[in-house]
C-alpha cells in the first residue's frame, strides 16, 4: 500500500521487516528494487532484483524490471539477455519487444532490430519513433519493402509536425547532410522551440560544421529545456575542449558522468583534457575506465599510449600504440576517427513504450 502512494521510505522499512523475518521472499526483494528503481539507485536495484530473480527464476517481470534498470542507464548492450529471456517466455509483452528492438538498434544490430519490432506494427504503426527506428532498421538490413512501408507510414503520420522535422533532422544528421539537417530542424524548433533535443540535434548538426559559438548556444537551450539529460554535457564539454576551455570542458564532462556514469564518450574526453592539463594519473584512470567500456576502439589506445609515455612507462606505452596500429590497419575505414565520431547519439529515441 505504502509503494502504490509513492511513499518510498515506508515501504521499503516494510518489505526489509519481511526478509528479516523470511529472507526467502522473493517479492519483497523484487518490490525493494521497485524502490530503488524509482529513487535511481541503480546498484542497490539490481542487486535487490538479482535476489529476488535467484529466488523466483521463472517470473518473467523480475527480468524485466532487471532490463529496465539497465536500460535506464543507458546501458543497452547488458539489458538485452534479460529482454531476451522475457520476450522468449511471454513473446506477446510489448514492452520487453519494444525495449528489445531499440537495445538492438542502438547496438547497430538492425537485422534483429526489424524482426523483432516488426510484429508489433498493429499496436505501433501511429508513434513516430518506432516508425523511424523501424525504417532505419529496415534499410540497414537491406529489407526494402519494410523500409518503404515503415518510412510511408512515417510520412503519413506525421503531417509536418514538429515531431516529424526532428526525425527527418536527424536521419539527414546520420547521413552527414548537414545543411539538410539544420533545415529539418530550424523548422521544427519555429513551431515547438521547447520540444526536447531539438535543440541537441541542432547542436551536434553544428558541431560537426565546426561551428562552435551555434553548437554551443543550441546544447545550452536543450539544457534548458531537459537539464538532466547527460549528453548535452558530454557535446557541450566537447565544444569547449574544441575552444581550448579546458576548465570549463572538464566541469562539463564531469557534470555528463555524474548523470550517466556510464557514458564513454565522456570518460575519453576527459582523459584528453586531463591529458592536456598534466594530470596523467588522473587521465589515466578515466581512458582505463572508457576502456572497460569500449575495448573495441583503437583511439583508446592511441591516448592510453600517449598517456604512459607521460608516465614513463614507456613499455607499456609501446604496446599501446602497437595496438592502435594493429586496429587501426585492420579498419582501415575508420582510421582516424575519434571516439565521439561515431553514430549521433540517440537520446530522444530511448523513451519507454506506455
Amino acid at each position: 500500500m505504502a509503494l502504490k502512494r509513492n511513499d518510498l521510505d515506508t515501504a521499503e522499512r516494510a518489505f526489509r521487516g519481511v526478509i528479516a523475518r523470511n529472507p526467502e521472499v522473493a517479492g519483497a526483494y523484487a518490490n525493494l528494487g521497485v524502490i530503488y528503481m524509482r529513487r535511481k539507485q541503480w546498484r542497490p536495484a539490481l542487486e535487490a532484483l538479482q535476489k529476488a530473480e535467484h529466488l523466483a527464476p521463472n517470473v518473467a517481470g523480475i527480468r524485466l524490471n532487471v532490463g529496465l534498470t539497465y536500460y535506464r542507464q543507458n546501458d543497452f548492450r547488458k539489458a538485452i539477455t534479460p529482454f531476451e529471456s522475457v520476450v522468449r517466455d511471454v513473446p506477446d509483452s510489448y514492452q520487453a519487444r519494444y525495449l528489445l528492438g531499440l537495445c538492438y538498434f542502438f547496438n547497430q544490430r538492425y537485422a534483429e532490430t526489424a524482426s523483432m519490432l516488426e510484429p508489433l506494427w498493429p499496436q505501433a504503426s501511429d508513434q513516430m519513433n518506432y516508425l523511424y527506428v523501424l525504417g532505419i532498421a529496415a534499410s540497414k538490413a537491406g529489407r526494402t519493402d519494410l523500409e518503404e512501408k515503415a518510412l510511408g507510414r512515417l510520412v503519413e503520420t506525421g503531417e509536418n509536425t514538429p515531431e516529424f522535422h526532428l526525425l527527418m533532422g536527424k536521419a539527414h544528421l546520420n547521413r552527414e547532410e548537414y545543411d539538410d539537417a539544420i533545415s529539418e530542424l530550424e523548422l521544427a524548433a519555429k513551431t515547438a522551440p521547447q520540444l526536447p533535443f531539438v535543440h541537441f540535434n541542432l547542436g551536434m548538426a553544428y558541431l560537426k560544421k565546426q561551428d562552435l559559438e551555434r553548437a554551443k548556444a543550441e546544447f545550452l537551450k536543450d539544457i534548458e529545456i531537459e537539464p538532466d539529460v547527460a549528453y548535452d554535457y558530454d557535446q557541450l564539454g566537447t565544444v569547449y575542449y574544441l575552444q581550448q576551455k579546458d576548465a570549463d570542458a572538464e566541469q562539463m564532462f564531469r557534470k555528463a558522468l555524474r548523470l550517466d556514469p556510464g557514458l564513454g564518450s565522456s570518460h575519453f574526453q576527459l582523459a584528453r583534457v586531463l591529458l592536456r592539463e598534466g594530470k596523467y594519473a588522473p587521465a589515466l584512470a578515466e581512458i582505463d575506465a572508457t576502456y572497460k567500456l569500449n575495448p573495441e576502439s583503437e583511439s583508446i589506445h592511441y591516448v592510453r599510449g600517449q598517456v604512459l609515455q607521460r608516465l614513463g612507462r614507456r613499455q607499456e606505452a609501446q604496446a599501446e600504440m602497437k595496438k592502435f596500429t594493429e586496429m587501426s590497419n585492420a579498419a582501415r575505414d575508420k582510421r582516424h576517427k575519434e571516439l565521439e565520431a561515431g553514430p549521433v547519439p540517440d537520446p530522444q529515441l530511448t523513451q519507454e513504450p506506455q
